[in-house]
Parts: C-alpha cells; structure tokens; sequence
C-alpha cells in the first residue's frame, strides 16, 4: 500500500510515517519511481508505535522496544522479559516529573493565593 493509505488505515499524518521512516521504526520498499510501498503488517506497528508515542517513550526507545512488543488482542505486551525493567523504569521517571509537576503548582498556588 501507499504511504497515503497507511496514513489513513493507522490514523497518523504521512509527515508522521515519513518520520518514523527517518528514526527507523518503518523500513518500506522503495519502488524505482521512488514511491514507499508498506506492508499491511506496518498498519499494526503505527498503532504500536502511536502508543508507545503515547506512553511516554521517544523513538529512540521505541526502536529497541518494538521488536519486543506484541500486540495481544489489541493490548500490547512485553514479550522479552528485560523489556520489563526498562518500562518500569521510564514509568518511575514519569512519576518523579508528575510530582515536581504537583510542587511547581502547589507553589504556583500559594504565589497566587499570597498564602
């Protein structure tokens, strides 16, 4: 299919494919005229990846994530068990920037209330 139909079918801008494209999340066959030609497969690992996006990860982390992650009946998976330590450990840095977050508020706060 073409980059137009995998933008529509995953939901993402063809600007975003081309991007994954560059970071090395998607490996299309290139015709001669020099068209991307993805797999139906590739429809798949846009809505990984768009979760990954999602959850916090860049796409450098996604390019070593995603041949470990399997998609099971739509929710997605580790399927390598050292996977598991490095996600839980972007999610405790995600919960220290929410709590500076709640303190840079609490003290926003207070500057506003005069307290």
């Amino acid at each position: 299919m073409r980059i137009g139909e995998l933008a529509r079918r995953a939901g993402v801008s063809e600007r975003a494919l081309r991007y994954y494209e560059e970071q090395g999340l998607l490996t299309p066959e290139r015709r001669p005229s020099g068209y991307r030609v993805y797999r139906e497969e590739d429809v798949a690992a846009v809505r990984r990846i768009k979760v990954l996006l999602a959850a916090g990860l860049s796409t450098a982390q996604i390019v070593t994530v995603l041949p470990c992650i399997v998609d099971d009946d739509g929710l997605l998976k580790p399927d390598c068990p050292e996977l598991v330590d490095g996600l839980l450990a972007q999610r405790r840095r995600i919960d220290t920037a929410i709590g500076d977050l709640e303190a840079t508020r609490a003290n926003l706060d207070a500057i506003i209330t005069g307290a």
